[in-house]
Formats: structure tokens, sequence, C-alpha cells
């Protein structure tokens, strides 16, 4: 009985690609949550400023808890603590901006944390950014409706809280090395020694197995 030998090489049906498989999958893009974030907070600044508004009256203020806590309308023509109050126009223009600003980043934006930090930041300015545009007493002059009075802290709204809780964490984001593009900083590629150190190891491995 005859046997046909083949001069083809035997056909490898799963070819292996060390560097495809060693390659970590790309994280989708964040944009839409940046924007559901964003749009959750817009909403509920709108809501609060509306009830506020149409329930409270300036100089009256409502306690929660004691002097502590308190309900308080104030229209504010000015940025938080009540600086640059002759400058309404002008912090429109600064609001406009850093929602263009943030808006490019998003659409490149990788990380989720960045995309809630960008969101809340996001949502604050443009609650602001309406009063300013829509409010008394006129277009790029209108004045913030703020109504959360604190101890001592300048009376703010949902906007502002939203700008400042996105503001730390963006920036505890950065201190501890995150990238927008959701790598870590010295984390997001092998360095040259670790390349090294494996293709010293893999070398080794084919010696010995050759040798045995």
């Amino acid at each position: 009985m005859m046997v046909r030998v083949s001069d083809e090489p035997p056909s490898e049906e799963n070819p292996a690609n060390p560097a495809e498989e060693a390659t970590p999958a790309t994280p989708p893009q964040r944009l839409r949550t940046l924007l559901v974030i964003a749009g959750v907070l817009l909403g509920l600044d709108l809501l609060t400023k509306c009830i506020v508004v149409a329930n409270l009256h300036p100089g009256e203020p409502v306690s929660i808890i004691g002097d502590f806590a308190r309900f308080s309308l104030v229209r504010n023509p000015g940025a938080a603590f009540s600086m640059a109050t002759g400058m309404t126009w002008l912090l429109t223009l600064v609001a406009a901006a850093v929602v263009v600003g943030v808006v490019r980043i998003g659409r490149t934006l990788r990380s989720l944390w960045w995309a809630i930090g960008l969101g809340m930041v996001l949502g604050g300015a443009l609650g602001n950014l309406v009063d300013r545009l829509f409010r008394a007493p006129g277009p790029l002059q209108g004045h913030v409706v703020d109504f959360i009075a604190i101890g001592w802290w300048p009376v703010f709204n949902v906007a502002d809280s939203s700008i400042v809780c996105g503001a730390i964490l963006l920036v505890v984001l950065t201190v501890f090395g995150f990238e927008p593009n959701g790598t870590r900083t010295g984390r997001g590629e092998p360095d040259e020694a670790d390349d090294a150190a494996t293709e010293t190891t893999a070398n080794k491995t084919t010696s010995e197995g050759n040798t045995a």
C-alpha cells in the first residue's frame, strides 16, 4: 500500500499572533455618557430654580436645619462669591466657551470617570448659562438664581455644586494619573525594560525546548 506524502506544509487554522493577543481592547467612546450626565444635571438645576422662583421671595429665607441650612432666594449678577458683578456679559461668554471646550474634549473621551467629571462641569455650566441668556434683566446680562445657603458659605445652586464637584473629580483623576483616553500614566504601554525582559524569557524558553 502506497502512502502519498504532500510537500505542502500543514495549514494553521488559527494562527496565533502574540502581539494581537496582548493588545487590550480599546475602551468605548464616552461622549454619550457625558451628555446624559450633563442633561440630567441641567434638568435638575432648571427644575429647582423654577420651584424656588415660584415659591420664595428675596429676603425671606426658609429654614431647613436651624440657621445652618436654609433656602434663600438670591439673584446673582456675578460669579461665585459675588465676584465680577459688573461683568455679567463676560461671564456669559466664558460659560459658553467652557461648554464648547467640554463638548470638543468629549468627542474623543474614553474614560468613564472623566466622562462623569466633565458631564458634571458641562451640566453646571449650561444651567448657569441659561440664566445668563434668558433671565432678567436681559440676554447676556441675566442674573443667576441661587438659593442654597449652608452656614457661612455663599448662597449657591445645583449648577454651582455640580461644577465644583466635577472640577474636584477631574483634579483627583489628573493627580492619580488617569488619562481621558482611558489609560493611566505609567501603565498604558509596557516600557523598554519590560519588553527586553519578555524577549529574554522567550529566548530562554525556546533554547531549553530545543535542547530537550
